[in-house]
Parts: structure tokens; C-alpha cells; sequence
């Protein structure tokens, strides 16, 4: 199962308000605007390398996970929510930069199974190319639609965060389930839920929703998480080539 999690928002704005943010802000506002979002492309590139760094270490741990799968995926989701009420907390200090790295390499750990699984197929290295690239068409394409539009995208969030309860609900059931058609039907709508928070969550920065770049790394890192592991289980699935 893959991590399933938004950030705690706790900025005055909220999520799903419907806040009209304004569409023509003076130039003082303007450059704020734009260095939280810069700060969070920043910040966002650094998170690569405790993801990297922890899915080495998940990789030659796999062992752990796949002989334990549900408590570990109960294990791992417990402390990601609660290093996000950390990060929260700390928004505004390097603590929270420093919990922030720790959940991505916690993410990224969680990762290794998923990849030695991949990489054990004949075309796996590529599978993992393929997710990396799809993923990062989505970002690029969510980004330029927030930055470029204007049109104000707060109505989505209360839908968005309703899914992502169902969805993880489900995913879940499915873990005792193990009906193989949920898991890619699940899978496909992770993939269209949080593309959909990508647009959320950098629209509100674009139009002052956030204005603190941690929160909004949080946000979009874990878009991103969720993108990529639900693109390569569907790799994985229709066009993986075992040995």
C-alpha cells in the first residue's frame, strides 16, 4: 500500500473555504507570492535526498516490511501524521524543516519493497524511469496551470480531502481484501485525487492561500509520494515483465 497523507493546514485560510484570494495583487504582494513558491521548489528539490537516501535503506531492509505488511503500513502511517502535527508546530523554525526531512526519508524507506519489487522485473529499471517522468509531467503541468491561471481553485479542496478519506478507507480494506482489480482501480484515482491536490496546493500559494514554504512543501511532497507510487503499481501491473 502506498502512503496516503496530506499536511495538517493550519494557516487561517483552511482548506475548502472557498476563500476568493485576491486576483490582482500589488507588487510588494506579488514578490512574497513568489518566494514562497520558490522556496518551496527549493526546499522541495532538498526532500530528494533523504527520499533517495531512504529508499536505499528500505531496499536492503525490504525483508521487514513484506513479512509484516499491515502492522507496518499501520506503523508508517502513524508516524507520518504525527511527524506532520511536528512539522505544523514548527512551521516557522529549522525544526520543522529538519521534521520535514525526516518524514521524506520515512516515505522514501517505505518505498524500498515497492522498488525491489520493480527492479527484480526485465523492464523494471525502466518502469521506475517511466513513473519518475510521468510524475514529474503531472507536477510540471499542475504548476503551470496554477501559475498561469486565474481562476481560484479553493473550492476544491473540501472534495479533494473528502476522497483521500475514501480513498485511504478502501486501501486499507483492500490490504485484507487483496482483490487485485481495487487495487489498480484505487491506484488510478490516487493518481487523479492528488494531481488534483498539486493544482490545490500550488494555486494557493500562487494566490496567497500559504504563505509558509514548509507547509507547502509538505503539501506538494506528498502529492508527488502518492503520484509516483500509484504510477508504478500500475506500471508494475499492465506492463511489468517478470524473469
Amino acid at each position: 500500500m502506498q502512503p496516503e497523507l496530506k499536511p495538517v493546514r493550519t494557516n487561517d485560510a483552511g482548506f475548502g473555504r472557498g476563500v476568493a484570494y485576491d486576483a490582482a495583487p500589488d507588487a510588494a504582494v506579488t514578490a512574497d507570492r513568489q518566494k514562497v513558491l520558490r522556496n518551496t521548489y527549493l526546499l522541495l528539490a532538498l526532500t530528494m535526498v533523504p527520499t533517495v537516501i531512504g529508499a536505499y535503506i528500505g531496499m536492503a531492509t525490504s525483508a521487514v516490511v513484506v513479512a509484516n505488511p499491515i502492522m507496518s503500513s499501520l506503523i508508517m502511517l502513524a508516524a507520518v501524521i504525527g511527524l506532520q502535527f511536528g512539522i505544523a508546530a514548527n512551521r516557522n523554525s529549522g525544526i520543522g524543516v529538519a521534521l520535514l526531512l525526516l518524514m521524506t526519508g520515512i516515505l522514501g524507506w517505505w518505498l524500498g519493497p515497492m522498488l525491489n519489487f520493480a527492479l527484480a522485473m526485465k523492464n523494471g529499471m525502466a518502469l521506475v524511469g517511466y513513473a519518475a517522468v510521468g510524475t514529474g509531467v503531472i507536477f510540471l503541468t499542475m504548476g503551470a496551470i496554477a501559475t498561469t491561471t486565474k481562476r481560484d481553485f479553493s473550492f476544491m479542496g473540501k472534495f479533494l480531502f473528502v476522497g483521500m478519506i475514501a480513498l485511504l478507507v478502501a486501501m486499507l480494506a483492500n490490504m485484507w481484501l487483496q482483490i487485485p482489480a481495487l487495487a489498480l482501480t484505487l491506484s488510478t484515482l490516487v493518481i487523479v485525487v492528488f494531481s488534483g491536490f498539486l493544482l490545490y496546493d500550488l494555486n494557493r500559494i500562487v494566490r496567497g492561500g500559504e504563505t509558509n514554504y514548509v507547509m507547502a512543501t509538505t503539501g506538494v511532497y506528498l502529492s508527488l509520494i502518492n503520484i509516483f507510487a500509484s504510477l508504478l503499481q500500475l506500471l508494475m501491473a499492465l506492463g511489468g515483465e517478470r524473469e
